[in-house]
């Protein structure tokens, strides 16, 4: 399994940076998150009081098109998908609907599906994307972060993409100088090994 490069926690009083160091250790792995998180940094002062969370994750999967699984063929108005692999089935099958309706879509049996659609609907059909790993897993790790965070911090802003994310939260309204500080401790990642 993969660690973290840089894990900081940042805290003006020492033993609660200790402790958070353990709280966001545990969470991060009970939520099977380690392998995904690159660099890490968490901001905590009661004072104010603060939360900030932000990091970088390591590569994460691209989007699942129709084609990565299963094969297209068109003939007139019929366009027949062969499935290879049954994982995103449930899912393509509420995109195709979504898309022709359920009249037009058929499956006569678990590896087979035919939508009645001309080729102009149906084009692009092998380009679908029919799941995104990627947003489940900073789902999962924004949701890890609201679990570190300090209970009764219920203000908060969140941020997921782009191989970042971050969290803020606080108990009462966030500081005007939120953006400073968030920019403040991504730096703080780019500046470590």
């Amino acid at each position: 399994m993969a660690s973290i490069e840089y894990f900081e926690v940042e805290c003006p009083e020492k033993t609660g940076g200790r402790y958070y160091q353990r709280i966001a250790d545990v969470v991060l792995l009970d939520h099977n998150l380690i392998r995904v998180i690159r660099k890490i940094h968490f901001f905590i002062d009661p004072r104010v009081p603060i939360f900030v969370a932000v990091g970088i994750t390591r590569k994460m999967p691209g989007p699942v098109r129709l084609r990565d699984f299963s094969d297209v063929s068109v003939q007139d108005d019929k366009v027949t998908i062969s499935i290879g692999d049954e994982t995103y089935l449930a899912k393509l099958l509420e995109s195709l609907w979504d898309i022709f309706g359920k009249e037009r879509v058929e499956q006569p049996d678990r590896f087979t599906v035919v939508i009645t659609a001309g080729t102009d609907e149906t084009k692009d059909l092998e380009d679908l994307v029919v799941d995104d790993p990627s947003l489940s897993i900073y789902k999962d790790l924004i949701y890890a972060l609201q679990v570190i965070q300090p209970e009764g911090f219920k203000v908060r802003r969140q941020y997921y993409g782009d191989g970042r994310f971050y969290l803020v939260a606080s108990e009462d309204t966030l500081p005007e100088d939120i953006d400073d500080l968030v920019r403040e401790k991504f730096a703080l990642l780019e500046e470590s090994p």
